[in-house]
């Protein structure tokens, strides 16, 4: 069901002075704007008074992966190798209820909302394998929450050894032997689930759900099975989520069992392009960059994330000056322990100031907002019609209190977004037309029904937390091995203090 709304009484950026700020409508029909700036009364459509609040485009979070909605807090700061122990244990046996999966969604979906973000990619790990009903709990999540949201399976079917550098080395006959009998999906059964997602979910809900594909990492899959779903994202233009080179280990990886990186190893392959959503992308070098300058694709950035987990910065300014579009991300609540957009696009503004003494070099608050908006809208591949206040554009419209201290007074509002906007100025969010938050209010969940749904889980969750540290604490010895044995290679770059 599409929706019309008329936002009257806002404050819409001047076309004349990007500093200045100027009192307008914005117009919107069947679920696109049809007008920004005065606007006749539009009889028959709804009014929204916007009370000379800062309309903007619905924010676009680039990536996250929802399962770990739950997770929040759980753990202390580790390396990812090891965090993936508590994440997604290689040895799980036993699969998630499709209950939990629409409980932990819904979770997120109220929490990003309630902060202006609109539109999610997220990049959903079944543990231990992939389910209709899984997929169908965390779309129906999605659609009853009145977000837009494009759904990725993030599914690795290689034995878990095999994904690491050395750890079949260090683990014993029987772990591997464990590991040779955890369940895993074989490339056509994932390709049927595939076909549930795309067939039942692409497109429903009026256009906001979507569905695109991912291999989780290029390692972490078998060749047939990439290929196949590069066939798919071509075939069907959908976007293409690879995590890639976002740790060390990951880049002596690809030097050890590839003999190349492994943004070569994707483009020698083939499967490099303009629908690809790199995320990461924190341990490539100069060569990297230019192949994926080259292909077109999208990386997605997550700053909080690489810090919460020591992965490394991310080369930005080497990235943004070959001309690869750089999105932004909070990747999962349990790296990031939020999923405030907001605070990822100031870490932004902070964290890469650390790497080049030349502050012209520095990552500007136009710069981010153009990642906030411009990249997110490529990684979607919808670029004309989301983060833009523009005729024709979704009608995705965020209104922010500017009597609030972060824009008291308004001296550069660019800066005052990314720099001192929390989300806790956000007052109302409209996604296609509709409203979903009214004065900070969720209007399509109960809020309370959920969170008490989850709180009644809680001792049972923390029992199965529990479960999982022992288990982890049994592997955590050869996986810590392995993770310092590849952190004292030279690769010839430095990720962790500066040179992006």
């Amino acid at each position: 069901m599409t929706h019309d709304l008329l936002i009257r009484n806002a404050r819409l950026p001047d076309p004349g002075s990007p500093r200045a700020l100027v009192a307008g409508d914005v117009l919107i029909r069947d679920g696109r704007i049809a007008a920004v700036g005065p606007v006749e009364a539009a009889p028959g459509v709804p009014v929204l008074d916007a009370g000379g609040k800062l309309a903007r485009p619905g924010l676009i979070n680039a990536h996250i992966h929802s399962p770990g909605n739950l997770m929040r807090g759980c753990l202390d700061s580790f390396p990812l190798e090891i965090f993936m122990l508590y994440e997604v244990p290689p040895l799980a046996e036993a699969r998630q209820a499709a209950r939990l999966a629409y409980l932990r969604t819904a979770l997120g979906a109220i929490e990003m909302l309630k902060l202006g973000v609109t539109t999610v990619m997220d990049d959903a790990f079944f543990v231990p394998t992939v389910s209709a009903d899984g997929i169908d709990a965390v779309m129906a999540a999605y659609r009853d929450s009145g977000m837009r949201a494009t759904l990725a399976l993030d599914q690795p079917n290689v034995v878990e050894y095999e994904k690491q550098p050395f750890l079949a080395d260090l683990i014993s006959p029987e772990t591997r032997a464990a590991m040779d009998a955890a369940p895993r999906q074989s490339a056509d059964e994932l390709m049927d689930c595939y076909a549930h997602l795309v067939g039942k979910w692409h497109g429903a809900a009026d256009g906001r759900l979507a569905a695109a594909v991912s291999c989780s990492a290029p390692h972490r899959v078998t060749r047939d099975y990439f290929r196949r779903l590069s066939e798919l994202s071509r075939a069907r233009d959908l976007p293409f989520f690879v995590h890639i080179l976002e740790t060390k280990t990951q880049r002596v990886f690809g030097e050890d069992m590839l003999g190349k990186s492994l943004v070569r190893y994707v483009d020698d392959l083939g499967l490099l392009d303009e629908r690809m959503l790199v995320i990461h992308a924190i341990w490539v070098d100069d060569a990297d960059i230019a192949i994926l300058a080259k292909s077109g694709c999208t990386v997605a950035h997550n700053p909080v994330c690489n810090l919460r987990l020591g992965s490394g910065i991310m080369p930005w300014r080497r990235l943004r000056a070959a001309g690869v579009p750089i999105a932004l991300g909070t990747d999962e609540a349990t790296v990031d322990d939020t999923h405030n957009l907001w605070l990822a696009a100031k870490q932004v503004g902070l964290i890469h100031n650390l790497s080049r003494p030349d502050w012209r070099d520095w990552p500007t608050a136009p710069e981010i907002l153009s990642a906030l908006y411009d990249g997110g809208a490529r990684a979607a591949r919808r670029p004309e019609q989301l983060g833009r206040l523009g005729v024709g554009a979704a009608g995705d419209v965020i209104l922010i209190d500017l009597e609030t201290p972060a824009f008291v007074p308004l001296n550069d509002l660019d800066r005052q977004l990314v720099y001192c906007e929390t989300g806790s100025s956000v007052r109302d969010v409209i996604v296609a037309g509709r409203p979903v938050v009214r004065d900070g209010r969720l209007l399509t969940f109960d809020e309370k029904s959920i969170y008490a749904e989850i709180a009644a889980l809680a001792p049972k969750l923390a029992a199965e937390m529990a479960a999982l540290r022992v288990e982890a604490a049994k592997l955590e010895p050869a996986y810590r091995a392995m993770y310092l044995k590849a952190m004292a290679r030279d690769v010839g770059m430095e990720r962790r203090g500066g040179q992006g």
